[in-house]
């Protein structure tokens, strides 16, 4: 008699996490992108915060199992580093120009001609954020179509920052400044509660970073224009995150108060900073799926439209970008819904 066994293999389709690496030559310069997903989907572009890539920036809101699934069954990713910013990066050498906030949106623009893209979703965080507005801002729409911008909060100047990272490069004063910008106190810890996984995987990779190039990243930063009467144009639909402890959070408010109300929402995420992605991934699902619904897509994904068409809904109903709907003060853990029956 053969050997018997309970096992059962079942074969299940899984979002791929492995991404594939290009090199995009720009009007200012080489720009590294990782895609990650079925390249015939609509377009997801990220844009990280300082000294950050996607990988310090976008893996927890990936290891999240349902906002991957959400995000990966309905879009490819187009992660896009800041020049230096992408893994194994060497020091930019100092001969080559520092670049402005807007040489760095005209790099999102040429990343989207090099891979064809008719119509974009934006994620950004912080900085990153910013880049992205200042991209919606300058080329509106994108070929014809809306462009959709998924945003973290504003970037303010620390020129403190910027002469250490001048002089010291990552020194640790460097990397706890950059920290407590990342994420709340709770998960820094202190001399009784340890650090959180994610802060420690977090200061591991900014070992990695080159202090060079993250000076010139922030240089741009704090050198950016002002685009106040460009976020009060702007029509794409906006949805902004920010952590209560955010050191940004003012600033975030005052981005919300000048988009349109009628297209932009804002979520306030309990017990976290400015990286929402990192420190509460799970506090962006549900807020993330209402805003897909408007576009026909659902976890499990029932698209209707050709996946190369433009992104515009056939109709998406106000009240799911009202701040009822989002969520306004999210739990950390969990969403509570009250059903009335």
């Amino acid at each position: 008699m053969g050997d018997s066994s309970d096992s059962v293999s079942i074969d299940m389709e899984t979002p791929s996490r492995s991404g594939k690496e290009y090199v995009v030559e720009t009007c200012s310069g080489y720009v590294s992108v990782s895609v990650y997903g079925d390249q015939d989907k609509p377009a997801l572009v990220t844009y990280p915060d300082l000294a950050l890539n996607h990988i310090s920036c976008f893996q927890g809101l990936f290891f999240c199992p349902e906002a991957c699934s959400l995000l990966l069954h309905n879009f490819c990713i187009y992660h896009i580093s800041p020049p230096g910013h992408e893994l194994g990066a060497a020091t930019i050498s100092p001969d080559d120009p520092l670049l402005s906030a807007d040489d760095l949106a005209d790099q999102i623009a040429d990343v989207l001609n090099y891979f064809g893209l008719d119509a974009v979703m934006c994620m950004g965080v912080t900085a990153g954020a910013y880049i992205l507005t200042l991209f919606a801002v300058c080329f509106p729409p994108w070929r014809g179509s809306q462009d959709f911008l998924l945003d973290d909060s504003k970037f303010c100047i620390d020129l403190v920052l910027s002469n250490l990272l001048y002089y010291y490069g990552m020194c640790g004063v460097v990397k706890e400044l950059l920290l407590k910008r990342f994420f709340s106190k709770e998960a820094r810890g202190s001399a009784q509660v340890p650090e959180s996984d994610v802060v420690q995987a977090c200061r591991r990779l900014l070992d990695e970073r080159q202090g060079l190039n993250v000076w010139r990243f922030l240089e741009a930063m704090n050198g950016r224009r002002d685009i106040s009467d460009g976020l009060r144009k702007l029509r794409c639909r906006s949805l902004i995150f920010v952590g209560e402890n955010s050191p940004f959070h003012s600033e975030a408010l005052d981005m919300t108060s000048k988009l349109d109300r009628r297209c932009s929402a804002l979520v306030e995420v309990q017990a976290c900073g400015s990286m929402v992605t990192e420190e509460q991934p799970h506090a962006m699902l549900i807020p993330l799926e209402y805003f897909f619904m408007g576009y026909g897509m659902y976890r499990p994904p029932r698209l209707s439209v050709s996946p190369r068409s433009p992104l515009s809904p056939i109709c998406i109903s106000p009240e799911l970008l009202s701040p009822e709907s989002m969520g306004l003060k999210l739990k950390p853990i969990k969403t509570r819904m009250s059903l009335e029956v």
